[in-house]
């Protein structure tokens, strides 16, 4: 296997740029996950290491090797795409042979690998049937039995799972995590789905407007993001954000249109700047009114099955409208006693409080955060 590496990469379509200034290093046996909002450039960096773009600034190495301008076929590296582009006229033996004959590979060597393949995918009785014959997700495992068979340097995989329904996805994702166990393989995957990058990936960058916002784990992305944006993007529903003033009255508060909160030691260093104040739906602890740090009216109630979603109202104006009221998401047990309209009190424990820097988004340290790696 191997370590990929972007170095400084630029890229630019008709003036605009879809990646700017791109560094990320790829680990040998690495899963690691691009994700992000549609245009973020996570498949244009994918292509860049596939050789399929050429950067216009900056440098791309699988391992040692300096490939930036090297072609496709040179970079021994396999990719999947979210369009499964099997030959329809094969069978499934033929479309896992084919790249192994183009090679010029045995007979005999092919056979084996195609079926230990197979075997690996589970899918050695389908080896007879052609792609017409499959359902999506035996083709979705045909289409990555085609780039397993060759044993490339290196995998990169452009949304492959998009094509599936929510069940099947979900099988599919665990085969994938599965198969990558078993190669040690070094994977490098894109996708918008932000549950399917948190449940895949060793590491995940987030990537917005062609930029790096953070590259983490998947649980320090969720427990410390670096910028609002993470904050918002990942974990649903999304992270509750408000702007607040830090002022200094006898001890700092935080103070926003609806609710006036005493931090503790999560209190930021901005007395008397303003900052944006975050918390997650499921940090959030319902309490009875007369202890509550704040109080709203329920104004829509979403079961999901194994939770229910509460949205809030505080304030008295149209939730619609923001200059007269906010709102606050809650998740609370998918049996809580709660009806429309009513006013529900609401704790926000302050070692789940997050700040961010009203003007650029980025993590502001809190007095509770400091001599933490």
């Amino acid at each position: 296997m191997a370590t990929l590496r972007f170095e400084q990469v630029d890229k630019v379509f008709d003036g605009d740029a879809a990646v700017k200034n791109i560094s990320l290093e790829v680990e040998d046996g690495e899963f690691m996950v691009l994700v992000g909002p549609s245009g973020s450039g996570k498949s244009t960096l994918l292509r860049v290491m596939a050789g399929l773009e050429t950067p216009n600034a900056g440098r791309v190495y699988i391992d040692d090797d300096d490939v930036t301008d090297a072609e496709p076929q040179e970079r021994d590296l396999a990719m999947v795409f979210q369009a499964y582009a099997l030959y329809p006229h094969k069978t499934v033996r033929g479309n896992l042979e084919f790249g192994l004959r183009m090679r010029g590979i045995d007979g005999a060597e092919r056979g084996e690998r195609v079926e230990a393949v197979a075997g690996t995918l589970g899918i050695d009785e389908l080896l007879e049937r052609k792609p017409g014959q499959l359902s999506g997700g035996q083709r979705q495992r045909v289409a990555l039995g085609r780039a397993l068979v060759r044993e490339p340097r290196a995998f990169l995989l452009d949304e492959p799972l998009s094509n599936l329904d929510p069940a099947l996805r979900l099988h599919a994702r665990a085969g994938l995590a599965r198969i990558h166990r078993h190669l040690a393989a070094t994977f490098l995957y894109v996708t918008h789905d932000q549950e399917e990058a948190m449940t895949l990936g060793d590491r995940v960058a987030v990537l917005r407007d062609g930029r790096l916002e953070q590259v983490a784990p998947p649980t320090e992305l969720y427990r410390r993001p670096a910028t609002r944006f993470v904050g918002e993007f990942i974990g649903s529903p999304a992270m509750n954000t408000y702007r607040c003033r830090v002022e200094h009255d006898d001890g700092v508060r935080l103070v926003t249109r609806h609710f006036r909160l005493d931090p503790g030691t999560a209190a930021p260093d901005a007395i008397g700047e303003e900052v944006v104040l975050g918390i997650r739906p499921h940090d959030v602890r319902r309490t009875g009114t007369d202890d509550a740090d704040l109080s709203g009216r329920v104004e829509l109630l979403e079961p999901r099955g194994s939770d229910l979603l509460v949205r809030l109202r505080l304030g008295e104006g149209d939730a619609d409208e923001r200059e007269q009221a906010d709102t606050i998401a809650v998740i609370l047990g998918p049996d809580a006693d709660v009806r429309p309209d009513a006013e529900i009190g609401l704790r926000l424990p302050r070692e789940k409080l997050h700040f961010f820097d009203p003007e650029d988004g980025r993590r502001l340290e809190a007095q509770g955060e400091r001599g933490k790696p």
